[in-house]
């Protein structure tokens, strides 16, 4: 593995780890000051700070479903892993690291809410639309998922993808 390869993977550890850290002191923050009191108003008829425990995923589909949670938050970040290790360390993977490290960080930021508590901390509400409550690893998977699909259909090609392959070396060799 070259030395930039390492820098490359060093560098998405550290983020990963920072966007952790930032996850869980905003859900600390939120169990601090919001649990068990009154939604606090940000931007009044638009946005709030608003305590909520989770049990589900999005929008409040599968409730108490814990150990699935956990098993698909593993599987994700298991493709991840690969795929980030498997990435070239050409510039133009850049993003891709990038987003890949929001997506991990925000899966592990909730995992690590539903080993502690049972229960994901939410507190970010949209009082305009109506939108469910979420949390800020929520805005990490979400925002990079929502770009990381864009580049995939409109940036990245076909062949810039060929990193990525289960397959074995001589198996292509075989065919």
């Amino acid at each position: 593995m070259s030395l930039k390869k390492k820098l490359f993977l060093f560098l998405d550890l550290l983020g990963i780890i920072a966007l952790i850290l930032l996850d869980q002191y905003t859900k600390y923050l939120a169990v601090i000051h919001l649990k068990d009191k009154a939604a606090f108003n940000i931007i009044n008829g638009v946005l709030e700070l608003n305590y909520l425990e989770n049990t589900g995923a999005a929008f409040g589909m599968l409730q108490n479903q814990k150990a699935f949670f956990i098993f698909v938050a593993i599987v994700i970040l298991s493709v991840i892993a690969y795929v980030l290790f498997k990435t070239p360390d050409d510039r133009k993977y850049t993003i891709l690291h990038v987003l890949l490290s929001l997506i991990a960080a925000g899966a592990i930021g909730n995992m690590i809410d539903r080993i502690r508590y049972d229960y994901v901390v939410d507190f970010i509400y949209f009082v305009l639309i109506n939108f469910p409550i979420f949390n800020v690893a929520d805005i990490y998977v979400s925002i990079s998922t929502a770009v990381l699909i864009f580049l995939l259909l409109f940036y990245y090609k076909e062949k810039d993808l060929n990193f990525i392959s289960f397959k074995q070396k001589h198996y292509r060799e075989i065919k």
